[in-house]
């Protein structure tokens, strides 16, 4: 579904990504580690089109993606990008955050899949309040909840545990496993949770100061080798 080759991005004058290649299939997740700061987030922006890449190549489901590509051309495309920090809009409602995800879609598309609310129940108790007045385990909840209604071929989610309690956790754990095996995505996780990351991925990439380190899906690499090359 994705592949991305020799991938550079800058900040400026400053270089944050070099040569990066990365590839996602889907029906598996595709865990994305390193420490803070080692260029993961960068990543995701580059792919999903929120900060320009300087070079390389990305193909999605077997269709360049041309430098340059705008947000909205890559979301109607398939792309789905829950962003570190969640960015809800505070101001509208539940309802009304789902439906921004309506843009991506044909109008007789466009609907609320009720598999959403069986995913997060919480979120039909609560789709009249406004998405400033939730917690942050349920802006998480919501901002998934709004990527999913665009249908997305490739789902991109960065850091989706950062300060959420362990039960939310858990259910976004089992929901990125549903999503899985379901067979119709590519999700791409980074994720800082260590045992969060190994217990749902299928293939890891580690990242050390904006180059990758290593790549290899789950059988062939130790939960201790992983954890050593997170650590490096």
């Amino acid at each position: 579904m994705l592949n991305v080759e020799n991938l550079t991005l800058h900040y400026g004058h400053s270089q944050i990504l070099y040569d990066v290649s990365l590839s996602a299939s889907v029906g598996k997740v595709t865990c994305l580690m390193g420490t803070n700061g080692v260029g993961k987030t960068s990543l995701l922006k580059a792919i999903s089109g929120t900060h320009p890449r300087s070079g390389g190549e990305v193909t999605l489901d077997g269709q360049s993606i041309s430098k340059g590509t705008r947000p909205y051309a890559l979301a109607k495309l398939g792309v789905g990008y829950v962003p570190q920090g969640r960015d809800v809009f505070p101001l509208m409602t539940v309802r009304e955050n789902l439906e921004t995800g309506y843009a991506c879609l044909e109008r007789t598309e466009r609907l609320v899949p009720d598999e959403i609310f069986e995913l997060f129940p919480v979120l039909q108790d609560m789709h009249n309040r406004r998405g400033g007045d939730l917690s942050g385990g349920q802006q998480q909840q919501l901002a998934i909840a709004r990527a999913l209604v665009a249908k997305p071929k490739l789902l991109l989610l960065d850091e989706p545990t950062e300060g959420i309690q362990p039960s939310i956790i858990k259910q976004i754990g089992e929901v990125i496993r549903y999503l899985r095996d379901q067979g119709e995505m590519a999700i791409v996780l980074v994720e800082q949770f260590f045992d969060f990351a190994h217990e749902l991925g299928d293939d890891f990439c580690v990242m050390n100061r904006g180059k990758v380190v290593l790549q290899k899906d789950a059988a062939s690499i130790t939960r201790q080798e992983l954890l050593e090359s997170v650590s490096l």
